[in-house]
């Protein structure tokens, strides 16, 4: 064996630049995830704020990829960790400004809390935010939406950074939104929008959110260890109901069960691994194809490698 190729790689924390945030080497991602599951972060990069991230992403290997992790109310982290740099957007990125009957939002920002600061300062048409589980950042990436309404309907320019760093401001027709999807490309990171409201009365505009988180509550398992709605909605389809008429209502596998209270969540019981998680909802496409002819199209985002895949850090 040559010599030279025995000798253990450069860890990649030392291989990134120098940063006046918080870099961290095999960071735990699983407590930080609504499922409470999924391995560790290679690097975690917590930037001071935009101009120390712009920084980082101009200086950084190229080849070094980036992920970003808002709340992780919608996402599935894999047992074997994520490689690469894991960013997560602190308060800097987290600032909620209203500006006449607009809202001026980072990243970083709550979509619920997002709703309460439109409300109190009497800014309506943003309430369906407070039914959104995760920030705004995730909200442009995906379209999310609640309650008949989108980020698309509200958007009005989205900031995000170039994989070098570069700030591009996106109008709501550049950014290409369709069901539960955005035209950008994945490794662009979302930084601050505008969303549009209108003059309301803020006891009106009270209502309205609680009415929303009321039915949510009495809807969805918000108390369960989960990770949101598991599927797209079909077109001409409710996913929930494929999968009740399935037979899936309460399907398990290991510790992942699928909710008996709303079908298209998924559940972690207890001690659940992320495979049990994946492979539970692999079960619920193939029975609901079967059944239907349909194929169901995973909404939460999966991503890092299985733990069979991981190697020791700084192996050859």
């Amino acid at each position: 064996m040559n010599a030279m190729a025995a000798l253990p790689k450069t860890p990649l924390i030392e291989r990134l630049p120098a940063v006046r945030g918080r870099l961290t080497a095999d960071a735990p991602l699983d407590g930080i995830t609504w499922f409470r599951v999924g391995g560790p972060a290679e690097v975690m990069f917590r930037p001071a704020d935009r101009a120390d991230l712009m920084e980082f992403l101009a200086n950084k290997p190229p080849e070094v990829p980036v992920t970003v992790i808002g709340v992780a109310s919608n996402l599935l982290i894999r047992d074997g960790g994520v490689p690469g740099v894991v960013l997560r957007l602190g308060r800097d990125f987290a600032q909620i400004e209203p500006d006449g009957n607009d809202i001026i939002a980072g990243a970083a920002a709550l979509d619920v809390n997002v709703a309460k600061s439109a409300c109190q300062v009497g800014i309506g048409g943003l309430e369906f935010l407070c039914g959104v589980p995760g920030t705004i950042g995730g909200a442009l990436r995906m379209n999310a939406g609640a309650y008949d309404r989108e980020i698309k309907d509200v958007l009005v320019w989205a900031e995000a950074l170039e994989p070098n760093g570069t700030l591009r401001r996106l109008s709501r027709e550049e950014m290409g939104f369709a069901y539960r999807s955005s035209g950008i490309p994945a490794d662009w990171i979302f930084v601050a929008a505008r969303l549009a409201g209108c003059a309301d009365i803020p006891g009106s505009i009270d209502r309205r959110m609680a009415e929303i988180q009321a039915a949510r509550s009495e809807s969805q398992p918000i108390k369960s260890r989960t990770g949101g709605s598991t599927f797209k909605n079909p077109p001409g389809h409710k996913a929930w109901q494929l999968i009740d008429q399935a037979g899936c209502r309460g399907l398990r596998r290991g510790n992942a069960m699928v909710s008996e209270k709303h079908c298209n969540f998924l559940i972690n019981t207890g001690g659940a691994t992320a495979a049990e998680l994946e492979a539970l909802g692999e079960e619920v496409r193939r029975r609901v194809h079967d059944t239907s002819g349909v194929t169901l199209e995973w909404e939460i985002k999966r991503i890092g490698v299985p733990a069979s895949d991981i190697s020791p850090r700084g192996a050859a």
